[in-house]
C-alpha cells in the first residue's frame, strides 16, 4: 500500500515541478515590459505608451485568460500615434500580482481606479475587452467622475448561466483548483492550446505569433488557471448585481461586437445591454471575439469615432 502511494506522490510532485518549470519558461518568453504600481491588494503591471501625447488618455483592460499584449499585438500602437495609451495586466493576470484576497469584478475595478488616480490621468477613455468590459462597467458605475466614457469590445455584460464551452475546463470546485492547477492543467493546456485558441478566435484565424507577441503563452500557467477558475465561478453573481444598476450609468458607453463571436453572444451581451444602458450605442462588424488582434483597423476606426463623440 505504501509503495503505490509513494509512487503516486512522486508522480504528482513531478507534475508540479514540470508545471512550475513551464510557468517560468512562459514568463521568460513573455517578460514584463512595463512598470509596476502598488495599489491596495495588488501590484499592477502596466505599459505606458506615448505619455506626452495631448488629448484624452486611453486605458485598456484585457479579458479572461489574457494579458496586456492582447492589445499591444495589433491595436495599441495605432491609437498611440496621437494618444497616451496605458495597457494594464488585470490583478492576478500577466505580470500583476496580488497581496490580498483574490479580487472579483468590482474589486478589480477599484484597483484600476486607484491606478488611474496614481497616474493622475484626466478622465481617460476606458477600453475593456471581454471580461475587461465587465470591470470597465463596474468602474463606470462606481467612479463615473474618473472616466470620459467606456468603449467595450466584445464585452461580458450580462449574467450568463452557461459558461462558454471553451472555458468549461475552468469550472473546478474551489477545493480542487490548486491540485488541478499544479498537476493536470499545464500538460493539458500544452496539448489542447492550439484548439482552444482556435475556438476563442473563431471564425478568425489565430495569428502565428500570438503566443509571444499576443501574450498567449502566459495562459498556460498554474497562476492563470487559478485566476480564470475563480473569475468564471464568481462572474454570474457579480454580473447580476451590475445589470441591476445599468439604469444608473452616467458616462457614455459604446459597444463593439463581431457578428461571428463564438465566445459571447452579441445579441445578449451587445444589443440587449445597449438597450438597457441610457444612451449606449452598439456597432457590429464582421469578425469574432478577438477583435483587438484580428480586426485592428476596424477597431481603431471605431475607437476614434467614440473619442470624437
Amino acid at each position: 500500500m505504501l509503495i503505490p502511494l509513494g509512487l503516486a506522490g512522486v508522480f504528482f510532485l513531478g507534475l508540479a515541478g514540470w508545471s512550475a518549470y513551464v510557468g517560468r519558461k512562459a514568463e521568460e518568453m513573455v517578460p514584463a515590459e512595463g512598470q509596476f504600481a502598488e495599489v491596495e491588494g495588488a501590484c499592477l503591471h502596466y505599459v505606458d505608451i506615448n505619455p506626452e501625447a495631448q488629448g484624452p488618455a486611453i486605458v485598456m483592460i484585457h479579458g479572461l485568460m489574457g494579458q496586456l499584449r492582447n492589445f499591444s499585438h495589433s491595436l495599441a500602437a495605432r491609437i498611440a500615434a496621437d494618444h497616451r495609451v496605458i495597457l494594464v495586466d488585470r490583478p492576478g493576470w500577466g505580470h500583476s500580482s496580488l497581496s490580498g484576497p483574490r479580487p472579483g469584478i468590482a474589486a478589480q475595478a477599484r484597483m484600476i481606479a486607484a491606478l488611474i488616480e496614481r497616474l493622475e490621468l484626466d478622465k481617460p477613455l476606458l477600453v475593456g475587452h471581454s471580461l475587461g468590459g465587465a470591470v470597465s462597467l463596474s468602474l463606470g458605475l462606481d467612479r463615473p467622475e474618473l472616466v470620459l466614457g467606456l468603449a467595450l469590445i466584445a464585452p461580458l455584460t450580462q449574467a450568463i448561466d452557461t459558461v462558454p464551452p471553451v472555458f468549461k475546463g475552468l469550472l473546478a470546485p474551489a477545493a480542487l483548483r490548486p491540485v488541478l492547477a499544479w498537476t493536470l492543467v499545464v500538460p493539458m493546456g500544452l496539448r489542447n492550446g492550439p484548439a482552444t485558441a482556435a475556438a476563442i478566435f473563431a471564425p478568425d484565424p489565430v495569428p502565428g505569433d500570438f503566443a509571444l507577441a499576443g501574450g498567449g503563452a502566459l495562459a498556460v500557467r498554474p497562476k492563470s488557471y487559478l485566476a480564470g477558475s475563480f473569475e468564471v465561478r464568481a462572474a454570474p453573481g457579480e454580473m447580476a448585481a451590475l445589470v441591476a444598476r445599468y439604469g444608473e450609468m452616467r458616462v457614455p458607453v459604446a459597444i463593439l461586437y463581431g457578428r461571428g463571436d463564438a465566445v459571447l453572444d452579441p445579441g445578449v451581451n451587445g444589443e440587449k445591454t445597449a438597450a438597457e444602458i441610457p444612451g449606449a450605442t452598439i456597432e457590429l462588424i464582421e469578425g469574432g471575439h478577438m477583435l483587438p488582434v484580428t480586426k485592428p483597423a476596424e477597431t481603431e476606426a471605431w475607437l476614434r469615432r467614440v473619442l470624437a463623440g
